[in-house]
């Protein structure tokens, strides 16, 4: 299995105000849902996991993955604010 890279890199603020981190693949993106993820999980999180596994087995595109990624971070409030995400 390939890392599955997204175009273009998520940033979410995890943890303490001020900490960003860039997910630029899907496994990055699964390891963040699973691992690091806040407790604030909701049914976009579980969409977001699935469809992540999913791109990495090859049924989905690694642009679901990022999209999905991104419903999870809005739903979950740790998207990072525009001025950060460069």
């Amino acid at each position: 299995m390939d890392e599955k890279p997204f175009d273009k890199p998520v940033t979410l603020e995890l943890g303490r105000i001020g900490d960003f981190r860039r997910i630029g693949s899907t496994r990055e993106a699964v390891e963040c849902l699973v691992t690091v993820w806040p407790l604030n999980r909701g049914a976009r999180h579980r969409d977001a996991v699935e469809t992540c596994l999913k791109a990495l087995d090859g049924h989905r595109s690694s642009e679901d993955a990022r999209r999905a990624l991104i419903e999870a971070a809005m739903e979950s409030d740790v998207l990072a604010p525009q001025r950060t995400r460069h």
